[in-house]
């Protein structure tokens, strides 16, 4: 088991969330040290060294952690307070295959959903599917400008707080990213409106799935899913890289198109302080509770319509 080297972290301000699927009910702040783990340092099980803590700081917060690795990360804390705040398979794609191999290997009735799904988008758009793409420093403002408008849209924005980014500083880098050849992003349009987005860094061989939206006007077309489907097939045309990696967080579509996955948790070390026990205590009560009322809701076939109330 090789150990990931971490620098000195810096503690930030972060809301630890009593949320109900996207809605937040109410918040803790804790200042943590992010120690978070590449894809690369997830699937080699990686354990991460944890950075000196400063005074200031509460613990740390690990993301993508294998779960093999909880106890050991544990025992090298040092007495922290651990506390799994979610768990999760980490996806990814392997972009070497082909596109051919690749989608040959997805279920029969996988491929027949998504080629009726490019269909119906391709007839509401006058027959053609309108697919753009950009990642020339000169094509970013118009990306940008059209894939915002999407963004104020979605439910991502409107309740999570993690749309497209429209901040001086993601612009700036965003232009950056794009002079070094390290940004892809499409737009997907139905009927002239833009209608999804996708936009990827680039890290080394690896296309990172950062920032995705869609209209919910166009819910019934599954715009996501046909931008999704062209994005890879452009990744898999272009072919310098390796792996399309799915970042944190489950998801239908992410398990549909992926070829493999890492189980991850994300973990909370807390110092044993008083409050930071209470924290844990009232978080664990709260997403128990949480967890049971799920498994009541969707016994009694109601998932949908408590998905549909969760969003707004």
């Amino acid at each position: 088991m090789a150990e990931v080297r971490a620098e000195p972290g810096r503690a930030r301000k972060t809301q630890l969330k009593f949320e109900i699927g996207a809605r937040t009910l109410m918040t803790v702040d804790r200042t943590l040290v992010r120690v978070p783990l590449s894809l690369a340092e997830a699937r080699a099980a990686r354990l991460p060294v944890l950075p000196p803590l400063d005074r200031t700081a509460h613990g740390y917060v690990t993301t993508s952690l294998p779960e093999g690795l909880v106890g050991p990360l544990v025992k090298a804390s040092n007495g922290m307070l651990p506390f799994v705040r979610q768990r999760y398979t980490r996806y990814y794609l392997d972009l070497t295959l082909g596109f051919e191999t690749w989608f040959g290997g997805l279920s029969s009735n996988a491929r027949q959903s998504l080629r009726r799904k490019a269909k119906k988008v391709a007839e509401a758009s006058g027959g053609a599917l309108d697919i753009r793409s950009f990642s020339a420093p000169s094509q970013m403002e118009a990306f940008h400008d059209a894939a915002r408008r999407i963004s104020l849209r979605t439910y991502q924005e409107r309740l999570l707080g993690s749309g497209l980014p429209d901040n001086p500083d993601f612009v700036r880098s965003m232009h950056a990213s794009a002079a070094a050849g390290r940004v892809r992003a499409w737009l997907l349009y139905i009927g002239g409106e833009p209608a999804a987005y996708l936009y990827c860094p680039v890290v080394g061989d690896t296309v990172i799935y950062a920032y995705v939206g869609h209209d919910p006007a166009f819910n019934e077309l599954s715009p996501g899913a046909v931008l999704q489907l062209h994005a890879v097939r452009d990744l898999f045309d272009e072919g310098p890289f390796a792996t399309f990696d799915f970042t944190e967080g489950e998801g239908q579509h992410k398990r549909q198109f992926a070829t493999g996955g890492v189980s991850c948790v994300d973990l909370l070390l807390l110092r044993p302080s008083f409050a930071n026990r209470l924290t844990m205590a009232a978080l664990g009560g709260f997403d128990a509770s949480v967890a049971q009322v799920k498994r009541l809701v969707h016994s009694a076939g109601l998932g949908n319509l408590a998905k549909r109330l969760r969003r707004g």
